[in-house]
This record gives C-alpha cells, sequence and structure tokens, in this order.
C-alpha cells in the first residue's frame, strides 16, 4: 500500500535546500522582529503557533508557509530560503511563480509610535517601520477595511497586563467615538496613547489598566482636545 502523497510539497522539491537549519533560523528571527514576536508573526501569517515554533527549532517549512512567511516579513522567498539575496527583495516574482493571488493578503503600515508629536495629522512626518500582513479574509470576519488600518507599538508600561510595551496594536480609524468602553488610541498634548476610555456624565475618563497610573477625566469644555485616533482592534506581542 502506497503511503499517502502530501498535498503541499515541502520547500526542498521547488526551492533550493535551506543553506542550514541554523542560518534559516536566524533569518527567520530577523523578519518575526520586524513585527515584534513569534506570537504575533504567526497570527499575521496566519500560521499555527505549534507549527511557526516548530520552524524556529529546525522544522523545514511547507512551501505555503514559506510564501506566507516572506510575504509578513516582506522579504523575497530566495533570501529567505538561502540569503542569496537582499532582504528587502520584493517578493511578487515569487508570488507569480507558485500562483499566489496578491488579493489575499492586505498590509498594513506600522509606524513608529512615538512621530506623533505636532497639530498635523496623526501620522504627518511619521516613519514606516515595516508593513503586517493579515489575510483579507480575517480582517472582512472582523467587519475591518484594509485602507482604513494602521498600527503602532506601545510605549510605557500603564496598560498591563492588557498592553505591554512593545506591543503591536491595530487600529481601525473609522472608529473615532465612543461606543461603549473600549481601548482607543487617542492623541493628548501632542502625544499618542492606547487607552480605555470611558464616557461619564462630566466627560470622558481616560482609564489605565494599571493600578499604578491614575484615571484621568477629560471635562466636557475640553473634549476638542482629545483627538480619538481610532480604535485598537487587535494586539500581540512578546509573551
Amino acid at each position: 500500500m502506497k503511503a499517502p502523497v502530501s498535498a503541499e510539497k515541502p520547500l526542498s522539491s521547488s526551492l533550493e535546500e535551506l543553506e542550514s537549519n541554523q542560518a534559516f533560523i536566524e533569518r527567520l528571527r530577523t523578519v518575526i522582529a520586524k513585527v515584534g514576536s513569534a506570537t504575533a508573526f504567526a497570527k499575521a501569517a496566519g500560521l499555527s503557533q505549534s507549527g511557526f515554533q516548530r520552524y524556529l527549532t529546525g522544522s523545514e517549512p511547507s512551501r505555503k508557509a514559506l510564501i506566507a512567511i516572506a510575504k509578513t516579513g516582506g522579504v523575497s522567498l530566495s533570501w529567505l530560503a538561502s540569503g542569496e539575496e537582499p532582504e528587502g527583495t520584493n517578493v511578487s516574482d515569487a508570488q507569480a511563480e507558485y500562483g499566489v493571488v496578491d488579493d489575499e493578503y492586505a498590509f498594513v503600515p506600522l509606524y513608529d509610535a512615538q512621530c506623533s508629536a505636532g497639530d498635523g495629522a496623526w501620522n504627518e512626518g511619521c516613519r514606516v517601520l515595516t508593513h503586517i500582513s493579515f489575510t483579507r479574509y480575517s480582517l472582512r470576519k472582523q467587519g475591518l477595511t484594509p485602507d482604513h488600518l494602521s498600527a503602532i507599538r506601545v510605549d510605557g508600561e500603564s496598560m498591563e497586563p492588557v498592553l505591554h510595551s512593545g506591543d503591536t496594536v491595530l487600529v481601525d480609524h473609522t472608529r473615532t467615538t465612543i461606543e461603549g468602553e473600549g481601548i482607543y488610541v487617542i492623541r493628548l498634548d501632542g502625544h499618542l496613547y492606547a487607552k480605555r476610555l470611558q464616557r461619564q456624565f462630566d466627560g470622558v475618563a481616560i482609564i489605565s489598566a494599571n493600578p499604578a497610573y491614575r484615571e484621568i477625566l477629560v471635562p466636557r469644555d475640553r473634549l476638542d482636545e482629545l483627538e480619538i485616533i481610532g480604535r485598537a482592534v487587535w494586539a500581540a506581542g512578546w509573551l
């Protein structure tokens, strides 16, 4: 009786052999750093956490998984597999070769969270650190439109244990009014914050998850100084 044939060919059947497990793992860690953590990267790439962790211990990814990793990390398949090409090489040729449809993924810009000081648009003059890949299907399930999304990194410990410093937060810019209690990215006094907002009779309460930080009340007559950039709809970071 013949052994069942895998639906996905291993990478070695379609690309050059990986130089070595350790070299590949180092390249994989390089692209993971762009998103912030292995957990966040696996989620963004649409891969299982257990499977992704196996790649970090030397397991060889399938062709489909390798393409997802390359797309999410913004690197070429050839560089990821062998290190032969520059890290930033576009993956469009490889996508065409393996039949990857561009419309399957949406790429959301990750901005420098410290860029917002000033009075212009919240991202005016911002530096885009990288782009995070999400499947369009997963965004549609949440009612999200890629063109209205961006990502920033949390700075500080005021939202621990909900959000940790360095976590990546996905922001929906269509939700700029308070819809019940939730975590929003706001600009106040020229700085960006990820905070829980709660509408109260005499204004809006800005609430930190960390009890070491006191609640701030923005009174009704000063609400024009509070700019809601959008609602946080997804977050991930180091464990």
